[in-house]
């Protein structure tokens, strides 16, 4: 059974997510929260899987409250726009992905499934925009010592996580099977205490291994 928070200041956003999420097989929501604080006390009080958190709350923001979680919990963060400003910033902060309000009721169900299990980023297509825009306007990262414990081959995996690839396509790219994909990168997770892929990715660009327009 897959235990989800809902942190949004809206009722009605709640109550609509809440209906769609405590209809599914495996799914339960546990608690709802109006604001970050709320949802950070929640979570450690009812220790989900999966807080949907949105952004843009009064008092402590979603993106304040995602740095502040227990540990345990998946992140989805809910926004309005596709690439809003706080997103990439979020995923910084341990956030395992995010969602679109607008999206479809099945895309959502089938995100906090993934999210659940830990498996992919929500969207490679939309993370890979989301990353080009923020990430080409940071500073240029300074090499990591980081990265020394991953072999040649976790650091060829991880540079295309960092793009936004999924298994398939890296086991395409590299020649090699989606398990064992999957396999170095689980591997790589565990080196560098990424908690999820979501985290690797911001390695990839803080560590300087993924360069968008930067030369």
């Amino acid at each position: 059974m897959i235990k989800i928070v809902l942190a949004d200041d809206q009722a009605l956003v709640r109550a609509g997510f809440r209906a769609l999420l405590d209809a599914q097989s495996g799914m339960t929501v546990v608690a709802e929260a109006a604001d970050g604080a709320q949802a950070v006390r929640l979570a450690t009080e009812h220790q989900p899987d999966v807080v949907l958190m949105d952004i843009r709350m009064p008092g402590m923001d979603g993106l304040t409250a995602t740095r502040e979680m227990p540990p345990g919990p998946k992140i989805i963060i809910l926004t309005t726009f596709e690439l809003d400003e706080y997103v990439f910033e979020a995923l910084r902060n341990g956030a395992s992905g995010f969602l679109v309000k607008d999206t479809e009721p099945a895309e959502l169900i089938q995100a906090v499934r993934v999210v659940a299990d830990g498996d992919a980023l929500l969207s490679p297509g939309v993370t890979r925009r989301l990353i080009a825009e923020y990430a080409s306007r940071a500073k240029r990262p300074h090499p990591s010592a980081d990265l020394d414990p991953l072999t040649d081959r976790e650091r060829e995996v991880l540079t295309l996580v960092g793009t936004g690839m999924s298994n398939d396509e890296i086991a395409r790219t590299l020649f090699m099977s989606p398990a064992t994909a999957k396999t170095h990168v689980s591997r790589a997770m565990m080196k560098l205490h990424a908690r999820d892929r979501a985290q690797l990715v911001v390695i990839a660009y803080e560590s300087g291994l993924v360069r968008p327009g930067w030369v």
